[in-house]
């Protein structure tokens, strides 16, 4: 008998750990495919931050791989993924996650590999109602049909509440040994993961993108709203990723680090923004995005970022402001006080 191979859609949480192990339970050849779209919380953020030490350094979705023993194909799609998330056909949920839109766009890039590659199906990890946008039961054939994937779309965490798929009636899987769990509870998976010998794995609740953050979503539609027009690139969405996001200004914002590791990642910045730094006492990198119109827009950043400094109680702190185009300036100024850093300047 042929044996049948699909591709399951790896995200690195549990739901499409599981779902891949119990198609492969059934001596399924199954590989993975992970989707790099910029958004993901997971990576260099984790890597960066002291609150984040005690988290493993790992990317979820190669190490559900090594767990499962499969192959894991990595694509990047940032570029192509630009109109899933600037125009969603089916709009955004919460904040800015276009949950319908991208699940329909990763399962149709996954058909195309899997025609491509001589594969039978595609898995995903879904649950009837676990998520409000995108795993709703009337949502479910909107996907598969909207992909194009149809019913070569198995879900075999949620298999037996939905009509069979091909996979199910050619007999590739036994549809008694899939599964019908339903709801956001996550107690079936972590009692099948359990079953399955499965103990270290990502937190099974909560999502894998940065677009279901209420602080991310804002800073990005501040970005969008001082720039006149929905768009950004790689760069832009990494840097909001990090840092306090302060705009005093209409015209400017400043990035500024929270600790050593936010400095270190926007060193790598430095020949794209100008930035502020300080010299007469330890502080953060702070890049500026936009164009000071003045004098006293340039001030009033030193001072910020003084504030942000060791030097927040001296009389006055030397910073020197640098940019790609022009020669490195040096400015000492007072520190801004605690109480005139107004509120409504955090993006």
């Amino acid at each position: 008998m042929q044996q049948r191979k699909a591709v399951a859609l790896i995200s690195g949480g549990l739901d499409s750990m599981l779902a891949a192990k119990v198609v492969m339970e059934q001596g399924v050849h199954v590989e993975g495919i992970n989707f790099f779209t910029g958004f993901c919380v997971e990576g260099h953020t984790h890597a960066i931050r002291k609150r984040d030490r005690q988290r493993p350094k790992r990317n979820n979705a190669l190490w559900t791989a090594e767990q499962l023993g499969i192959r894991l194909h990595i694509i990047d799609i940032v570029e192509e993924y630009k109109n899933v998330v600037l125009n969603p056909r089916h709009g955004y949920g919460a904040h800015l996650n276009p949950c319908l839109d991208c699940k329909v766009f990763m399962v149709a890039k996954a058909k195309e590999w899997m025609q491509a590659n001589g594969f039978d199906f595609i898995i995903t990890g879904e649950v009837i109602g676990q998520r409000p946008k995108s795993q709703l039961k009337h949502f479910m054939p909107v996907v598969a049909r909207e992909s194009g994937a149809d019913d070569r779309l198995l879900r075999p965490l949620c298999a037996r509440n939905l009509p069979a798929t091909l996979p199910e009636r050619e007999g590739w899987v036994d549809r008694e040994r899939l599964y019908d769990f339903s709801g956001r509870s996550r107690k079936p998976q972590m009692a099948l993961a359990k079953q399955f010998g499965l103990v270290d794995y990502a937190q099974p609740a909560g999502g894998c993108c940065f677009l279901t953050d209420e602080s991310y979503s804002r800073k990005l539609s501040d970005l969008w709203a001082h720039r006149g027009e929905k768009r950004y690139e790689l760069d832009d969405i990494m840097l909001l990723k990090v840092g306090r996001h302060l705009r005093p200004r209409a015209h400017f914002k400043l990035i500024i680090a929270r600790e050593e590791g936010e400095t270190r990642f926007l060193e790598g910045y430095r020949h794209q923004f100008a930035h502020l730094r300080t010299l007469s006492h330890a502080g953060p990198l702070a890049l500026i995005e936009g164009e000071f119109q003045g004098e006293e827009d340039r001030e009033l950043a030193a001072r910020i970022v003084a504030r942000f400094s060791q030097g927040r109680d001296a009389e006055r702190v030397e910073l020197e402001l640098a940019s790609p185009e022009k020669k490195p300036i040096r400015l000492r100024v007072a520190p801004l006080p605690a109480d005139q850093v107004a509120s409504g300047w955090y993006v």
